[in-house]
Formats: structure tokens, sequence, C-alpha cells
């Protein structure tokens, strides 16, 4: 197991009602029935890099994007639902925890 998905799973399931699944073979994250977080270690498609996608309250993905392409990219499947990408090569882990709390909360 990888830092990269112990850290996320930490941050995660320390949220009240998360349960984990597994989707694509790789960890979800669910509050209800509403996925808010999915950790890619070892890459998903084009992006051959450790990251994970989260849900993001309306207007944020752009937000993101624009002041960090480097970290932030619109994920393929969910980005249209606003979802965001996040680079997790060297991650902040303070951002990671604030991007997962704020992805729970948009599924609230």
């Amino acid at each position: 197991m990888t830092e990269v998905v112990t850290r996320v799973r930490a941050m995660c399931l320390a949220l009240p009602g998360v349960t984990e699944h597994v989707s694509h073979g790789t960890p979800l994250f669910k509050r209800a029935r509403k996925a808010f977080v999915q950790v890619w270690p070892d890459g998903h498609h084009q992006n051959r890099f450790p990251h994970l996608w989260c849900a993001a309250p309306e207007g944020v993905q752009e937000l993101l994007i624009a002041e960090d392409p480097r970290v932030y990219f619109r994920p393929p499947y969910v980005g249209h639902r606003g979802w965001v990408g996040m680079d997790l090569t060297d991650p902040d882990w303070e951002d990671v925890e604030e991007r997962i709390d704020a992805a729970y909360g948009a599924t609230g």
C-alpha cells in the first residue's frame, strides 16, 4: 500500500459516515451513497502520476485549475460534473485535506 493511499484513506475515513469501496481497482470513498473522493496511486489513463479526483462545489474546479494548473486538472468522466483532479506526486498534505473536506461537504 502506498503512502498516498494510506494518507488519503485516513483523511476520508476520519469523516463521519464515510465508507470505502473499490472502483476500477482503486479506493473510492462515499458519504452515504455519494462518491466524493477516488485515489489513483499509480495514475489513470494519460495521467501517469499519483492523483485523486474529488467532488467540488460549483465553480471551484475552474478556480483551482487557474490558480495552479501544475497541481489541479479536470479529470476524465467526472470533470464535467465539477470534480477536480489533484496531482499527488509531491503533495501539500494540508491542501489535500482541505480538498477532501470540501469534497465531503459538497456531497452533503
